[in-house]
């Protein structure tokens, strides 16, 4: 159930809706495979490129919070 709630996040919702709808563009011939890889591509990059770094974020955070505590001990 949690990982359908995190997928119906809007971010997501537009990623699949764009790939679904170049796809069947792509199919019944009206986008060239040319643009289909570009629009694909950024969609691609940018969805996990913005997972990067929001796990970069949390990672540091820990990092951090490790930091403070053995600090204080």
């Amino acid at each position: 159930m949690k990982q359908l709630i995190q997928l119906l996040q809007v971010k997501k919702i537009i990623a699949l809706l764009l790939t679904v709808v170049f796809c069947y563009l792509a199919v019944i011939g009206k986008v060239s495979s040319e643009q289909f890889l570009t629009v694909f591509s950024l969609v691609v990059a940018f969805y996990f490129g913005q997972s990067t770094a929001r796990q970069t974020i949390q990672e540091n955070k820990v990092i951090d919070t490790n930091t403070n505590t053995n600090a204080n001990e």
